[in-house]
């Protein structure tokens, strides 16, 4: 049968995404740093889906880490068809005080990890009848939001390069799109160290990340470039391209900076 990667796998979207994908006939592949979560996941995958589940318990900003995780996925399969780059956090705050080691440990994280695993699994994705990237990425990738400066940036990055690679692969069996959720329920907000009050004005909008990955599967397997869940985020995410840049920065520094 064919596998699916999932990185990020142990909770919120990339938990969500490896149900589903396990529901809709593939075997699983999770990585992520809590072994505990990896191992509940893979029990509830073979009772409630029928479907083999490997895991492998990794910090995935570590050195070396794309090439431990391509090296461990090749020796379980030579049937993989989806490679889900989920993996990733934000860091809230001003940039200038927040610490350099933390955010260039966010960006490696968000972007080199990504890049590095894709780039080591092409030739095995190349192998099935038809495979897919998936690459997560969020509706800051379209637009620059103060005090998630580098998050932003980290996921507008993440956007660009899965358009230019989905160009240069238009002709053979591999399929790339990028999702971009805005606020979800997960952990997201804990990780970025986004204080309560934040926190509760983005509850007020936010999608479950079942919902989330539902678009996301739904979206991939029918060869969509660009997913955006909901019809707010759309909304939203459009108006970037007609609102003038400085105005869109007001808007999202508003929303963020204000509780600083």
């Amino acid at each position: 049968m064919s596998y699916a990667l999932v990185t990020g796998a142990s909770r919120g979207i990339g938990r969500a995404l490896a149900l589903l994908l396990a529901q809709r006939g593939y075997d699983l592949l999770l990585v992520a740093r809590s072994e505990d979560q990896l191992l509940a996941l893979v029990h509830e995958i073979g009772q409630k889906h029928q479907r083999q589940a490997h895991m492998l318990a990794l910090d995935l900003a570590a050195a070396g880490a794309a090439e431990t995780v391509a090296a461990w996925a090749t020796r379980q399969t030579d049937q993989l068809a989806v490679l889900a780059n989920n993996a990733g956090y934000g860091l809230w705050g001003r940039f200038e005080q927040l610490s350099l080691a933390e955010q260039q440990n966010m960006l490696q994280l968000n972007m080199t990890l990504p890049v590095a695993l894709t780039h080591a699994l092409l030739p095995a994705l190349h192998k099935a009848p038809k495979s897919y990237i998936l690459n997560v990425a969020s509706t800051a990738a379209y637009q620059a939001v103060p005090s998630l400066s580098l998050y932003a940036a980290s996921k507008a990055f993440l956007l660009s390069f899965s358009r230019g690679l989905r160009y240069e692969l238009k002709g053979s069996t591999i399929s790339v799109t990028c999702l971009c959720p805005g606020a979800t329920t997960t952990s997201f907000a804990d990780r970025a160290g986004m204080g309560a009050e934040l926190q509760a004005t983005a509850n007020k909008v936010s999608m479950t990340a079942e919902a989330v990955a539902e678009a996301a599967v739904n979206g991939m397997l029918a060869g969509e470039a660009e997913i955006i869940p909901g019809l707010l985020n759309k909304v939203s995410a459009g108006l970037t391209s007609v609102v003038p840049k400085k105005i869109v920065e007001k808007i999202a520094a508003g929303i963020y900076e204000k509780y600083l």
